[in-house]
């Protein structure tokens, strides 16, 4: 909801200064928020770890937006979303363990900025949203969901269940060993209906 408002906002400085708007949302593996936020925002472009992009695709979907006469664009991006085209210079110069950067010293929202206005010729500025994400008022459903999950929870201890976690299934709370989630990471399905959503209503998410 935080990433969602955040995109909202950006769009009436992108519109009235012609702007392309670079949005950092979190997920350093999985692109969940970046593609949920991006698609209840309505960004143009949303740039996930899953589907690796090309800086070229993206430039040019940019571009294609302003021929038709769309002044400005939205572009949401997980921290952790990489180009399979960075620049020669980067490719040289990134090292194995520095994370989500071309070359281990700059964000990957501030280089892909710098290449996206190279390649486009139009004013492009970030924003990280960052730790911002994480704060805020809880919803109704937060907080009816953390209320459900606790009672469940004190249940499950009182019948002597442990060595589980308490997760939200349809309208029930369900035991899952912590076996079969500790330590994997849930990472999004290329065939994934949201996945399909935003390529059904033209979103770029630079793969083609």
């Amino acid at each position: 909801s935080i990433a969602t408002d955040a995109i909202d906002r950006l769009h009436s400085t992108a519109e009235s200064h012609h702007r392309i708007m670079l949005v950092e949302i979190m997920g350093h593996k999985a692109g969940w928020l970046a593609l949920t936020a991006g698609l209840a925002g309505g960004a143009d472009v949303i740039l996930i770890p899953e589907i690796p992009y090309s800086i070229e695709v993206v430039a040019e979907a940019l571009v294609d937006r302003e021929r038709k006469g769309k002044g400005f664009s939205i572009v949401a991006v997980a921290e952790g979303a990489l180009p399979c085209d960075p620049p020669d210079d980067d490719k040289k110069s990134k090292k194995k363990d520095d994370g989500p950067s071309w070359d281990g010293d700059h964000p990957v929202s501030e280089l892909l900025a710098m290449e996206i206005e190279k390649r486009t010729d139009i004013d492009t500025r970030v924003t990280v949203l960052g730790h911002l994400q994480r704060g805020g008022t809880p919803t109704a459903f937060d907080r009816q969901l953390a209320t459900r999950l606790g009672t469940a929870a004190m249940d499950y201890l009182l019948d002597g269940k442990t060595g589980v976690l308490v997760a939200a299934k349809g309208e029930e709370a369900v035991a899952v060993p912590l076996d079969d989630v500790a330590g994997k990471t849930r990472t999004v399905p290329l065939d994934h209906p949201l996945v399909k959503s935003a390529r059904a209503v033209g979103t770029c998410l630079g793969d083609e």
